[in-house]
């Protein structure tokens, strides 16, 4: 099996040790989730806990307060952890907050967005679609005028950024215009909490709308495993949710308010994840807070772009648009063979992302997780040594 490039030198660099190619989970993943999490995050798992016992807990409210405190929101903000992935979340918090006689509008430009549209017919939300083109962010004037237009719908929902292509929505603009028609407002931010900054004026502004529930996920930019969700919502738009389910797995005002009362998940929570999560949050402060990991995000992502270009890949996405957490590139050539390419990488020690778009080849490459410039680098290598091959 061919080696991995880098030597002695660029390994020192790198954040998280490389072992050999062949060995199973020894690859660094460029991925935007799961990802390379640290040596600490890992260690957080080794120990049991009993989900009713006082550590877990603990636990759990250490890991909502910690939330809170990243969400910089006005206060009255509560969050609800929800077992299951990211979509597990946007299902809930759909299901929930929809009253039966609402109706739901869903801004769409990625496969998130259609996913939001899928949950929505599955469970008998009423609903209407907003489609934009996969490159073009959702324009907040437009969402105005369909607010204006429609007095039926009652919810707003958008994805912050879309990991279909990495272009990034601009939910603050948009949660203006929700606020303006006086309608609630659902953030989709799985991909992205964690890697922009929170507070008035900024990325992820709950004054702005204001944001009602935003969901994420654990595996993502605050660099946990995969195993649960969470919504941060305000405590009304949680109350307003009672009845409200379509399911009784995703309700999201039975999960809160038994939180609430007992400090415990309703049925068997994912104890070494939660574990894991609450480490993750710990070195997300030592690396200091959400802006240190933006910038380090950002470092990488730059990389990425000027090193792919350099060896004939242009991205998808204008840069003006470009999120830091995922780049999608088209094919460099017609005949250009993705799965070769991505064997080859593979073999390398390094994991990236097939493309999601239907009308356009292309493949995408996250640089979120434990990684830095080295790791970026250390690919680029790869991909440098795999062209010169011919694939």
């Amino acid at each position: 099996m061919t080696p991995a490039p880098g030597g002695d030198d660029e390994e020192r660099e790198l954040r998280v040790p490389f072992r050999p190619a062949d060995e199973e989970g020894s690859r660094i993943l460029f991925t935007p989730g799961p990802l390379t999490t640290t040596p600490g995050v890992k260690a957080a798992m080794s120990r049991d806990i009993g989900s009713w016992d006082v550590d877990c807990i603990r636990l759990v409210r250490e890991i909502r307060e910690e939330l809170l405190k990243i969400a910089a929101g006005p206060p009255g903000l509560t969050v609800t952890p929800i077992q299951g992935t990211g979509s597990y979340g946007v299902e809930a918090v759909l299901g929930s907050a929809v009253p039966r006689d609402g109706r739901l509008l869903i801004l769409k430009n990625g496969a998130y967005g259609l996913r939001m549209e899928k949950i929505a017919r599955i469970t008998g939300i009423p609903h209407r679609v907003h489609d934009e083109a996969d490159d073009r962010p959702i324009d907040p004037s437009r969402v105005g005028e369909l607010l204006e237009a429609d007095p039926s719908i009652t919810h707003v929902a958008c994805v912050h950024c879309e990991t279909t292509t990495g272009l990034v929505n601009p939910v603050r603009r948009i949660g203006l215009e929700v606020a303006k028609h006086r309608r609630r407002y659902i953030v989709d931010a799985v991909s992205s909490f964690g890697a922009y900054a929170c507070g008035p004026g900024l990325d992820i502004d709950f004054d702005a709308g204001p944001i009602d529930h935003l969901v994420s996920s654990a595996n993502k930019c605050i660099e946990g495993v995969p195993g649960f969700a969470f919504a941060i919502s305000r405590e009304p738009a949680v109350l307003e949710a009672a009845g409200n389910a379509r399911s009784l797995a995703f309700d999201l005002h039975d999960q809160w308010s038994y939180m609430e009362r007992t400090g415990m998940f309703r049925f068997t929570p994912p104890t070494h994840v939660l574990l894991a999560f609450r480490q993750a949050l710990r070195e997300l402060e030592e690396e200091g807070g959400v802006e240190a990991r933006a910038r380090r995000y950002e470092a990488n992502h730059g990389t990425l772009v000027e090193g792919m270009r350099a060896l004939g890949f242009r991205p998808f996405v204008p840069d003006e648009l470009q999120s830091r957490i995922i780049t999608t590139f088209h094919y460099p050539h017609a005949g250009f063979d993705f799965r070769a390419f991505y064997e080859k990488l593979h073999a390398r020690g390094c994991i990236i992302y097939p493309g999601k778009l239907t009308a356009v080849d292309t493949f995408r490459i996250a640089n979120i997780g434990s990684i830095g410039p080295a790791e970026v680098r250390w690919l680029l290598r790869a991909v440098g040594e795999i062209v010169r091959e011919g694939v």
